[in-house]
């Protein structure tokens, strides 16, 4: 079995201590995270483990012969070849073996009785064989289609594609040199939900280890059977998926905020007791002693991610019912393929839509069209009373004020009752220290996408358009960003890849499909539900197709007769298309209880009202009402579900 073995590995940037006597074994059957706050060390400690970074101490072990894959985040670009024959490269290692055996047999012809060359060249031959060399070409077809690109990608030169798609080209090569740990950091950044979910099959199926780490929780409970934390430079791992550890790991913060805040009380006192007699000789020595205690004191240390900032938007203007209103849209590039074409949908105040659908599909373009950034367009969009949007993309980050100091950015746009807590909430979307006071013009990429993002939440819209939010963060500023999205009181229409973060927001699902080898125009079909009801219709419908082939199939391609009576069959058909109308107007009306009881929940917040006995009481029994109506409302749902 393959290993590599990393003990009491320590590693320092000048005075900062970065990795502090780290160990850890990966072999195969090792599925882990890495996880920890940002800056913590997570990308060097994974460059010392592929040996691309040397620590200043420690051991580190690994099996001869044995491979070990890394993925950067970013940063790599391919030139000079096609799409095909970069991904060919990724079997260097069995174009070395297949001519190390060419040179044996050579050698061989000549002096057959080698005892040794022998052995040597049979141990090649079933290596070379084991590795699937044979299938190399589907292989790579395979890994390259489920990672989003097309047969048409194959033979384009590698330049033409973007910086997503080369580091799609990059990890798509990592995974076809079949090494025997893989080290992935952020392999999920370039992804789209199809491309993960390919991913996660991948690892499931991986007779390797691995250890990523990636800031999508689903995409690591699917994956992981360990986590590995690293805070103040120390490593301590965790069994079970990445839900698990959170639990785990929140029981375990209690005791440590519990110290943490004793301590800090205790340093308070024996600061201000120097403070106030440092200087009076009778009481200096006394003052000398606690300092002594303060100095040899072993701090408590809380991470960086339990410094939660709870995050809320300025409150939505109040707008009419009807948010926007899309009446026979339609979208096209060369005039004969579109996009999608006579599109009807009306988004509601309250409603969280997701677009979904594969690349390709026009979710960034509808989201364009919406927010007013494409007008080539035909087909009506009609906005409602009193809405105002706000929209982010991509491009968001580079209209941005080069020249402007990111604090400065911030507190230009906050509302007055925000400006103080400025710094607080550029730390929540992993802006920390001196990061605020940097000129937006010498930020990366992801962190100019960050303030983008922060800095249209702080205006008071109510109609949020957004178009990948999550890119850039964190878990935890994910989570943030969530529970603030939650509480808002006007429509979101988003796209995102991150499916966790999908199934915890979103209220119903608008599915863009691209045109087809056999459609002039792309399709688009409305669920009214969340995203696990439009995940569990795609899978009954995959079931009823399949169904349906095998029958015909069965019968040798005949025409099948009915398993039940015309008349039978028909009835059927009505009730089913009863119960579909049914089942769409209890979820509009769910959908429309939901959002009432979320505007009483935000007049009860208001001050003047909660701090009125009077009002308060009859808020209370409204939302109350709201409640019971949604619990209501549901339960005929799923008894309609059920039926259906």
């Amino acid at each position: 079995m393959a290993f590599a073995r990393f003990s009491q590995v320590s590693l320092a940037f000048g005075e900062r201590k970065i990795l502090s006597g780290v160990s850890i074994n990966l072999s195969a059957g090792t599925k882990a995270a890495l996880t920890g706050a940002n800056g913590s060390g997570k990308t060097t400690l994974i460059k010392v483990l592929a040996g691309l970074l040397e620590s200043d101490s420690g051991e580190r072990a690994v099996q001869k012969g044995a491979r070990i894959g890394y993925l950067p985040q970013s940063g790599i670009v391919h030139s000079g070849c096609t799409l095909r024959e970069e991904a060919d490269r990724a079997f260097a290692f069995g174009y070395d073996m297949e001519r190390e055996i060419a040179e044996i047999a050579g050698i061989l012809s000549a002096n057959p009785g080698n005892a040794g060359l022998l052995e040597r060249y049979q141990t090649l031959t079933d290596k070379l064989e084991e590795s699937g060399w044979a299938r190399r070409n589907a292989k790579a077809e395979q890994a390259l289609l489920g990672l989003g690109f097309s047969a048409l990608d194959f033979d384009r030169p590698v330049e033409e594609f973007s910086g997503g798609w080369q580091m799609r080209i990059a990890l798509a090569k990592v995974l076809l040199e079949a090494p025997d740990i893989l080290l992935l950091d952020e392999p999920t950044n370039y992804l789209d939900i199809e491309a993960r979910a390919w991913l996660e099959r991948f690892l499931l199926d991986f007779p390797g280890g691995f250890l990523l780490v990636s800031h999508d929780r689903y995409f690591l409970d699917v994956t992981i059977h360990e986590v590995c934390e690293l805070f103040n430079g120390c490593l301590r791992r965790y069994k079970g998926n990445y839900t698990h550890y959170e639990r785990v790991r929140a029981v375990e913060m209690e005791s440590l905020i519990a110290r943490y805040n004793v301590q800090q009380e205790e340093i308070r006192k024996l600061e201000d007791f120097i403070r106030r007699f440092g200087a009076k000789a009778t009481k200096a020595a006394q003052a000398q002693e606690r300092q002594k205690m303060l100095d040899k004191m072993e701090r408590v240390e809380i991470p960086e991610t339990l410094k939660r900032i709870h995050f809320s938007f300025p409150p939505a203007p109040h707008s009419g019912r009807l948010v926007c209103t899309l009446e026979g849209l339609s979208k096209t590039y060369d005039n004969e393929t579109w996009i999608f074409r006579d599109l009807h949908l009306v988004i509601e105040r309250g409603e969280r839509l997701v677009v979904a659908g594969r690349n390709g599909a026009g979710k960034s373009t509808l989201l364009r069209i919406l927010a007013g950034a494409d007008a080539a367009f035909s087909g009506g969009v009609t906005y409602g009373t009193g809405v105002s949007l706000g929209y982010f993309s991509q491009d968001s980050a580079e209209l941005l004020d080069n020249n402007a100091v990111l604090l400065d950015l911030i507190e230009r746009d906050a509302p007055t009752a925000l400006v103080p807590r400025a710094r607080d909430m550029l730390g929540a979307f992993l802006f920390q220290g001196d990061d605020v006071f940097k000129q937006a013009g010498v930020l990366s990429g992801g962190e100019k996408s960050r303030a983008a993002l922060l800095k249209l939440l702080l205006r008071p819209v109510n109609l949020l358009i957004l178009d990948e939010p999550t890119n850039h963060l964190d878990l935890y500023s994910k989570d943030m960003l969530l529970d603030a999205l939650r509480a808002f009181a006007g429509a979101i229409v988003f796209v995102s890849h991150d499916r966790g973060f999908i199934e915890d927001l979103a209220t119903r699902v608008l599915e863009l499909r691209p045109p087809g080898p056999d459609a002039a125009a792309g399709s688009a079909r409305l669920f009214p539900g969340d995203y696990r009801y439009y995940l569990e219709r795609l899978e009954a419908e995959t079931q009823e197709e399949a169904g349906a082939v095998a029958a015909v199939q069965a019968k040798g391609g005949g025409q099948q007769k009915s398993a039940v009576p015309a008349a039978g069959e028909k009835q059927r058909k009505i009730e089913r298309r009863r119960l579909e109308r049914e089942e769409v107007r209890l979820l509009n009306e769910i959908t429309e209880a939901e959002a009432q009881k979320r505007a009483r929940e935000a007049e009860l917040a208001k001050p003047e009202n909660y701090s009125d006995r009077t009002k308060s009481k009859e808020l209370h029994r409204r939302v109350t009402e709201a409640e019971a109506r949604v619990a209501a409302l549901t339960v005929q749902w799923e008894r309609v579900s059920g039926a259906l």
